[in-house]
């Protein structure tokens, strides 16, 4: 976002499934107001999300004084519950929006397929930035899990979708699988996991990692507009 000249006093962020990552802080203490926006409490409950830290309830638990000052947050960033299911139709006209490692979670692989391209006709101003984040299968581009609660992309899978974008007239960044340049590449982190240091994980038999996908919408206005995901 910083590359893209969409972070600055006076742009518009859209957070989803924001959780108590600093992201809001950070944009805020940028200048750019912020719409932070997390699962229906019900949903983080089931999941098991509220246990483990990873839910916000309210913007107080995204407040980062190390960050951004308490003046700053309070005036620039808010706070929405958000099924990335079904976007609000008034979600809409932001500089920028993003998601870090939650579109897997919306129960399926087409799920959050369908969140990544609303997120960018329904959400983003024409030239707006989508980022999003999600857990990539380094064993196979055929076998992966796909169940309501994770679903782990192929290569296969975002290929297609990159297409999906670009079909529609968005601007996708260059989709790389980086080279196993760092000793953590040959690691693959098992359960119960031995903290922050690992790039690879094992998730229900798979070796992961993370990868982003960079948007930028096309100048239009609302062509090619997808009705609501189960409508």
């Amino acid at each position: 976002v910083y590359k893209r000249q969409v972070l600055a006093p006076g742009k518009r962020g859209l957070g989803f499934g924001v959780g108590s990552e600093p992201l809001p802080a950070v944009f805020a203490a940028a200048g750019a107001s912020i719409v932070a926006t997390d699962a229906p409490v019900e949903t983080a409950v089931r999941e098991g999300w509220r246990d483990t830290g990873q839910f916000a309830a309210d913007v107080e638990r995204l407040a980062n004084p190390g960050i951004c000052d308490a003046a700053s947050f309070g005036e620039l960033v808010s706070y929405r519950t958000v099924d990335m299911n079904r976007i609000p139709g008034d979600l809409d006209g932001f500089d920028f929006c993003w998601s870090a490692c939650c579109f897997e979670h919306l129960g399926s692989l087409r799920h959050g397929a369908d969140f990544v391209i609303d997120s960018v006709e329904r959400c983003l101003a024409p030239g707006g930035v989508a980022v999003h984040t999600t857990e990539f299968n380094l064993s196979s581009n055929t076998d992966t899990l796909e169940s309501p609660a994770l679903s782990i992309y192929r290569h296969s899978d975002i290929a297609a979708l990159v297409d999906e974008l670009e079909r529609r007239g968005h601007r996708v960044s260059p989709f790389t699988i980086a080279p196993d340049a760092h000793v953590l590449d040959h690691f693959v982190d098992l359960p119960p996991y031995h903290g922050d240091l690992h790039l690879r994980l094992e998730l229900e038999g798979f070796a992961t990692t993370s990868v982003g996908l960079v948007i930028t919408k096309s100048g239009g206005t609302s062509a090619g507009v997808r009705p609501p995901t189960g409508q």
